[in-house]
């Protein structure tokens, strides 16, 4: 996970090895991930001059007429269901009807967008008091290719990758999977993914087909990429989407500070490819920071722009690329543009008015403890009750390791006791 802040100090010798890098990496890396060899038919050619227009660098867009939303769409109110069409997402534990859904949203700039989502309804009929409880699982995507969202991974029936939808279906609750990273795949844009979660929620509950109501209680759950999808929704929620009913946010291995990452993430190991990625995806949703790069910015870029989680490791495995080959500018986090974008996406800096429940690796190499440990301060200091749990262990082990209680924190909430109170820390 990374952010804007990856665009560091360079020096002459970092530019000029950097652009031997990514010249490498492209005519390298490219024949090693899938559907990136023979992409262009001049690639040569986009590597010495390449086109310095941010619509070069967007995700391909998908063959399909579905995604493509209806004229005036921007007139209507966000949350609004454009299009739906059932789907099949192959066999599952739990038999469910799976509807994909077309959605106006908001981008981090307040403009109409379409989102996607994915709504899992089980088979069965909720026998459980009041509506049936609805969990917004933020899947953490980490990618920048429109292939790799979850709506797409679901349709080619890979459910079984989407773990986390599992549990809470065979506890009858629904679950809306959205493609939280918008249509441009803006990887670490938090304002984005926080409205493109409450859009969902709001098309999920408002569409008469699913069986939901529109006071359903609902809790946003995210890991890692998507907890930073399920903390902005929480944030944004009072005032975005005041009237949904959420009853609680469930927030593990958050990178919360994205400052902190640079010294854990950026070009020193296989995590640098995540790293870049995540930069890459948060400057389409503020393209001035593309006014910052130079030649080597644009090239990675335009290489990486349909990559999915696996290739961006790949990437940093084979040319862990330092994000300081991206730009010539001298200290950009000074400038006034860079430290207004970082005071946007900062998490901490509303309050949810939901109980939130935190789990993070104590002993975490990329996302570092600290960071959370700052978000719960910042939580904690504005009212909000939060419970949060440490680790020992690192972010992989930790996405598996606090599955049980997490889930066992939705359940009481599902089951209507009453809120819990003030803060506490266990664990450490």
């Amino acid at each position: 996970m990374g952010s804007w802040s990856a665009i560091g100090r360079p020096t002459r010798k970092v530019v000029v090895l950097g652009a031997v890098t990514c010249v490498g990496v492209v005519a390298a890396v490219g024949a090693a991930v899938p559907g990136m060899a023979g992409a262009d038919p001049d690639p040569a050619t986009d590597v010495v001059h390449p086109v310095r227009d941010p619509a070069s660098v967007m995700p391909t867009p998908l063959d399909d007429p579905f995604y493509t939303p209806p004229p005036d769409f921007e007139k209507l109110r966000p949350g609004t269901v454009l299009a739906a069409r059932g789907i099949d997402i192959g066999p599952e534990a739990t038999p469910v009807t799976a509807t994909e859904l077309l959605i106006r949203s908001t981008d981090a700039k307040d403009h109409p967008v379409p989102v996607v989502a994915t709504l899992l309804v089980p088979v069965a009929p909720w026998q459980g008091p009041g509506p049936r409880p609805l969990v917004a699982d933020n899947v953490a995507i980490d990618s920048l290719g429109n292939d790799c969202a979850p709506s797409q991974q679901l349709r080619k029936g890979l459910a079984a990758d989407l773990r986390s939808v599992q549990l809470p279906l065979s506890k009858n609750y629904a679950v809306i999977v959205p493609d939280h990273q918008g249509p441009r795949q803006a990887y670490a844009a938090g304002r984005m993914a926080g409205h493109a979660v409450l859009d969902s929620i709001r098309a999920a509950v408002h569409t008469p087909e699913s069986g939901l109501s529109p006071d359903a209680p609902t809790v946003v759950s995210g890991y890692s990429g998507g907890a930073i999808a399920t903390g902005w929704a929480a944030q944004l929620a009072p005032e975005y989407a005041g009237e949904l009913n959420l009853v609680g946010a469930v927030v593990g291995g958050v990178p919360a500070d994205f400052g902190m990452l640079i010294n854990t993430m950026n070009g020193a190991n296989a995590a640098a490819g995540v790293f870049l990625a995540a930069t890459l995806g948060l400057a389409r949703e503020y393209p001035e920071i593309m006014a910052l790069f130079n030649d080597n910015g644009w090239r990675l870029s335009q290489f990486a722009k349909d990559l999915c989680f696996l290739d961006v490791a790949l990437l940093g495995a084979l040319a862990p690329i330092p994000a300081e080959t991206l730009t010539d500018v001298p200290h950009p986090m000074k400038l006034p543009m860079i430290r207004e974008i970082l005071a946007e996406n900062r998490l901490g800096s509303a309050a949810p008015r939901v109980p939130v429940f935190m789990y993070h690796g104590i002993n975490e190499v990329w996302v570092p403890f600290a960071g959370a440990e700052h978000l719960y301060d910042d939580w904690c200091r504005l009212g909000v009750p939060v419970r949060f749990e440490a680790y020992l262990g690192e972010h992989i082990i930790v996405d598996n390791a606090g599955v049980s209680a997490a889930n066992s924190w939705i359940d009481q909430r599902f089951a209507g006791g009453p809120p819990p109170v003030g803060c506490r820390k266990v664990g450490k």
